[in-house]
């Protein structure tokens, strides 16, 4: 088994400490056990990573895209030469089982190929004038510095688009990556280090959330700013970036319906929402939450999908025949129990799972409760665990009214055989993402973001990279 390291801050180049040796542990959220360390950085810290950050992007823009292609696909290569030991360090600090680990590091790679094919289309375009002798152009430009900010949940995943989309427009980045889970975002780093990306071009911090984001934002070094999280957290930094009239891209919090029509294939969908819901133990910002069915087939898809969930082999992650994992910090079980209490207060009922198990770790049983209510705590509050609410349905109308009633708007599930009911569900249901009959979500091609309270802009799809671009217009009269 490999060793968990500790993991150190990206400087200018430079693996180190922080300057004031500040270091805070690190838990395997399996046994509740101190396998590392990771190092904050000071106010120092972020000064220095921000004159690199800024002497980085002032050479890398100057670099041609096909030279910046090459080194993110070597890094992609690279990535998935080192998948084994990535995942390992991954499922020991955040929980998931090895094998979506696996999945989410060669996804990762992935995602860095198609940045970096895509970077080399960044296309201006003519305008044609109104004049002989005229000529107007539109040049795409670097938008500049970018300072990311990261959950936990998805360690790399989380990353690899903001960083993928900054260096193939040439932009230059500062990741505060989750201190949660610090090792697999260096490993990450250290791949497009290792390809030839220069010291200066990428800096990785950890420390405290706050003191960082409004630190790196109010800089005028950064013009750009990234962040996935929760929406209370996202409009405050949201806010902040605003005073300073830099660029946003938000991915924030979901609380996705997944409707089920009468005419669906039922079975196909209990099995196809249960691998949604309980992926990454639920800690999924587009996980089905809401499970919306309509009233004919409601008690067939609940025992098909506790049929599903009940089956789960929960364990340790590095465990082969584990399925799901420990929720990945220990602030998560509590909130559980306090939703499903509330829940259950107010005359649901839960159909199986609802505590924790055992009392070392941070496991939670597979829950499904049904018969909620609007007035419910988790109807209304983003779980963000391994809970699935079900409620009856009994038209069109209905459905479409209860997904649009939340001011969450990122992602939605559904299922029918009618194409006119899925044409309706498209045009009526405010999310930013929708995937009908299958699980279509989150690859590198297609946008990826909310709309409403669950934010703005994408990080999937050729829109991604618009956000890290400035247009420049340029006209000119014949020589």
């Amino acid at each position: 088994m490999a060793d968990y390291p500790n993991t150190l801050l990206h400087i200018a180049g430079e693996w180190r400490d922080g300057e004031n040796g500040r270091k805070i542990d690190v838990l395997n959220p399996a046994n509740e056990e101190v396998i590392g360390t990771v190092a904050h950085a000071s106010i120092a810290d972020l000064d220095a990573a921000l004159a690199a950050t800024e002497r980085g992007f002032a050479m890398w823009r100057k670099v041609g895209t096909y030279d910046r292609s090459k080194m993110m696909r070597k890094a992609a290569d690279l990535m998935r030469a080192r998948a084994d030991d990535i995942a390992r360090l991954m499922t020991m600090e955040q929980g998931k089982p090895l094998a979506e680990a696996k999945v989410e590091i060669m996804g990762g790679a992935d995602t860095i190929d198609w940045f970096a094919e895509e970077g080399r289309r960044a296309y201006g375009h003519v305008i044609p004038a109104r004049a002989p002798g005229i000529y107007q152009m539109t040049i795409k430009e670097p938008v500049g510095p970018v300072a990311a900010f990261t959950p936990w949940n998805f360690p790399i995943n989380q990353i690899v688009r903001k960083l993928s989309a900054a260096l193939t427009t040439g932009c230059s980045i500062i990741v505060k990556a989750p201190e949660e889970t610090p090792a697999s975002p260096a490993a990450l780093i250290k791949c497009f280090l290792d390809a030839g990306v220069p010291g200066d071009v990428i800096g990785l911090v950890y420390g405290v959330p706050s003191e960082i984001s409004s630190y790196l934002i109010a800089s005028p070094i950064i013009r750009k700013v990234t962040f996935t999280g929760s929406t209370p957290v996202g409009k405050m930094l949201a806010a902040m970036a605003g005073q300073h009239m830099k660029r946003v891209t938000m991915e924030l919090g979901g609380h996705a319906p997944a409707m089920v029509f009468d005419d669906a294939d039922v079975e196909h969908a209990a099995k196809t929402l249960a691998f949604a819901k309980f992926r990454n133990a639920g800690q999924v910002c587009v996980s089905p939450t809401r499970f919306l069915v309509q009233e004919r087939v409601y008690d067939q898809f609940v025992a098909s999908f506790a049929g599903h969930a009940k089956a789960l082999k929960v364990g340790n992650g590095l465990d082969a025949d584990t399925q799901m994992g420990p929720m990945a910090n220990e602030r998560r079980v509590p909130q559980m129990e306090v939703l499903i209490a509330d829940a259950k207060q107010k005359g649901a009922e839960v159909v199986t799972g609802g505590n924790r198990i055992g009392n070392k770790g941070y496991f939670f049983e597979p829950t499904i409760v049904a018969g909620v209510t609007t007035d419910m705590r988790a109807m209304n509050e983003e779980p963000f665990g391994p809970v699935a609410l079900m409620r009856p349905f009994k038209t069109l109308e209905d459905v479409v009214t209860e997904a649009n009633r939340l001011p969450f708007g990122l992602a939605s599930y559904a299922f029918t055989s009618s194409g006119k009911t899925a044409s309706a569900l498209a045009a009526g249901v405010e999310v930013g993402m929708m995937t009908i009959n299958h699980l279509g979500l989150a690859i590198p091609e297609v946008p990826f973001g909310g709309v409403k309270d669950s934010g703005y802009g994408t990080e999937g799809g050729d829109e991604a990279i618009e956000a890290y671009l400035n247009t420049k217009f340029v006209t000119q009269a014949g020589l």
